[in-house]
């Protein structure tokens, strides 16, 4: 058996008084596409931000390519890593969020560039040459020189695909990164998401596209109230859901 590249273990987060996490299993291993879907306030942000540290978990163990994300043992206490080690914890992870994130007073390749330069010590005219080969995957060629605001949000996220891919990230996370979008460059986005997974990327997305979900996912996760109701390929997930929650979310969301 193969280690999964992503495993969590009892993962608890609360905010206050609210618990929006309550015990999460699951597992992806590497080159599967799982698909989130749920209400909102269903914890599925929450979790994803978790995996890369961008939220404090309150309980539980989470383990990206082998090593601890967060936390660590010390004198058998549990402790906060190092900022030095959640960064390196970081690098096997790339995070797309709904409102895209880049800099806007830097143009697209300096976006792109800035991380492998500053963080991963990559010579620039390497760096260079990687972001020009993947604005070219993106089909952006020839928008280097371009700033933020003078692209369409579709051209943006694209950019900020560009720009996590560049780390060379051993798994990408997608916080509904649709939603933010004019429904006409929806597509321009999936697209490229359809190509990065026949491509064998592993990626955990957050989305309310059941379409997407149903062509690309290789397993469908359905979150409720902090919790994992069901499981499953999204043949049965989505077409034959067993549970009562699950069906009442697909009815409306479908509808």
């Amino acid at each position: 058996m193969t280690e999964p590249i992503i495993s969590l273990t009892g993962v608890r987060k609360s905010f206050g008084n609210n618990e929006v996490l309550k015990g999460i299993d699951f597992e992806v291993a590497v080159g599967e596409v799982v698909c989130l879907i749920g209400p909102s306030g269903s914890g599925k942000s929450t979790l994803l931000r978790s995996i890369n540290h961008l939220e404090k978990i309150d309980s539980g163990e989470i383990v990206v390519a082998g090593h601890q994300v967060g936390y660590e043992l010390h004198r058998g206490y549990r402790r906060e890593q190092s900022g030095k080690a959640i960064a390196a914890a970081r690098r096997d992870v790339g995070m797309l969020f709904q409102h895209f994130n880049l800099f806007p007073h830097m143009t697209v390749l300096e976006n792109i560039i800035e991380a492998p330069v500053r963080v991963a010590h990559r010579k620039r005219s390497e760096a260079i040459a990687t972001a020009r080969a993947l604005l070219a995957q993106v089909g952006l060629d020839g928008k280097e020189r371009a700033y933020p605001s003078e692209l369409s949000g579709g051209q943006q996220q694209r950019v900020a695909i560009a720009r996590a891919l560049a780390m060379k990230p051993k798994v990408l996370l997608f916080d509904e990164p649709t939603s933010a979008l004019d429904p006409e460059v929806v597509g321009e986005v999936l697209t490229v998401m359809r190509d990065l997974a026949a491509g064998g990327s592993t990626m955990i997305v957050v989305t309310h596209e059941m379409g997407f979900a149903r062509e690309v996912a290789d397993r469908v996760i359905f979150m409720a109230d902090g919790a994992i109701v069901e499981s499953g390929p999204p043949a049965d997930l989505l077409g034959n859901p067993q549970h009562e929650r699950t069906r009442t979310f697909l009815a409306r969301i479908l509808a």
